[in-house]
């Protein structure tokens, strides 16, 4: 049985990305004669918005994208994402973390030659505050993983299935590559339950999603993802990373990009066949 997703925040309206990611997951699962899967990323309630929500349905409707059982909100399993937190820390691996992004790029020494300064975390982290305990997290700390204490030698090490056309093969997840292009990832942000990286490989493993259908500037984020997923116990997705969809200046489409919301394609008359030829489908 294939099962995919689509997991949308609502904190902005859906654009032809967003469309094109969408209608790929759903027309996978159907022509499969499988199940396809809506969940909304609320973790940051600070920027979710119920109206973006509902332009959410909204748009899928319009597109002709329907999705099978209740939608999975993030904001209503915060409870499971602490427990998961606290089984990791019983392993010694989770530290908080005090450092802001200024303290990060001050401590964070030039890179050697080749290696990035910046990981699918983000600035990838020296490890100033590895070494604290987890009993010792203070209110506005967040939850760091210490990868140097938990990675292991290559038989012992997990892979992952890629079918996009860019990467296509398996890919093994090396302790060079956790270590000098990923860093030590954030599992929790303050005032948050769970950070992006943690949260969606719990969501698809209790959905029991098979393929994960995204965009291919969330490949690198893969080998993080599936460690973090051997570390639970977890089975992994078989991966498939599209294209992006670009505006004329060859710029990855944003949530602020209003005139490429898939909502003003419906005001001036678009069709959904209109939209489906737009991004090449």
């Amino acid at each position: 049985m294939v099962i995919t997703r689509f997991a949308p925040s609502p904190t902005g309206p859906l654009h032809l990305g967003h469309a094109y990611s969408a209608l790929l997951a759903h027309d996978m699962a159907r022509a499969a004669g499988g199940t396809f899967l809506l969940r909304i990323d609320d973790l940051d309630q600070s920027r979710a918005r119920a109206e973006w929500e509902d332009l959410i349905y909204e748009d899928l409707s319009w597109l002709g994208i329907g999705w099978d059982g209740p939608v999975r909100r993030q904001s209503d399993h915060f409870d499971g994402y602490r427990a998961a937190l606290e089984s990791l820390a019983t392993h010694g691996a989770v530290y908080p973390c005090r450092c802001s992004r200024a303290d990060i790029a001050a401590a964070a020494s030039a890179p050697q030659e080749g290696v990035p300064d910046f990981g699918p975390d983000g600035r990838i982290y020296p490890g100033t505050c590895r070494g604290r305990a987890f009993s010792d997290r203070q209110p506005g700390d967040a939850l760091r993983y210490d990868l140097s204490r938990t990675v292991g030698p290559p038989s012992r090490m997990p892979a992952f299935t890629e079918t996009g056309p860019l990467h296509e093969g398996e890919h093994d997840v090396t302790a060079e590559h956790l270590l000098t292009r990923v860093g030590d990832p954030v599992l929790a942000r303050p005032g948050m339950a769970a950070s992006y990286h943690f949260s969606v490989i719990l969501d698809d493993a209790e959905q029991g999603v098979t393929h994960v259908i995204r965009g291919e500037d969330l490949f690198e984020a893969t080998f993080l993802q599936r460690f973090l997923q051997w570390e639970l116990g977890l089975s992994p997705p078989i991966y498939h990373h599209h294209r992006l969809i670009r505006d004329t200046f060859g710029k990855r489409l944003a949530k602020r990009d209003d005139a490429r919301a898939i909502r003003k394609y419906r005001e001036d008359g678009a069709s959904p066949q209109d939209v489906r030829a737009m991004v090449g489908l």
